[in-house]
């Protein structure tokens, strides 16, 4: 589907997010602001941690899918599969995501490890998620 033009779009705002701790950034109980490349980097990894549809607060576009592989039976390699879809579904839901390219799928034990580049609207950059998507 074709995605708006930067210049429809408003700069996108996100809380700064520490990736390590998985928690926002605040600064004397006030969180912490980030636009451009780096909110796009905070609203694909809250998405992908995010279960689709199970969260009133989200619209039904908003989240992942991926949670549907628990419990299948499925050889790693059809899992892994699924799970590229997934995770493409989830990314490209946003106007700022353009294309996601290089989905690399790992699995260790009941964990989920995502990498994989997006190209946004403010240009390209590389994503890292694990340790918290369990299977």
């Amino acid at each position: 589907a074709p995605q708006p033009d930067s210049g429809t779009l408003p700069p996108l705002r996100e809380c700064r997010w520490d990736f390590a701790s998985d928690l926002p950034v605040f600064v004397r109980g006030e969180p912490v602001l980030v636009t451009g490349r780096e909110a796009v980097l905070v609203w694909a990894w809250n998405a992908l941690h995010t279960a689709r549809g199970r969260f009133e607060m989200y619209t039904l576009n908003y989240g992942s899918d991926v949670e549907n592989l628990i419990g299948t039976s499925w050889s790693n390699e059809l899992k892994a599969a699924e799970a590229r879809q997934y995770v493409e579904d989830c990314l490209l839901a946003s106007p700022y995501i353009r294309a996601v390219r290089d989905v690399d799928i790992q699995f260790a034990g009941a964990s989920l490890t995502i990498a994989c580049r997006i190209e946004t609207i403010y240009g390209e950059d590389t994503l890292e998620v694990g340790d918290g998507l369990a299977l």
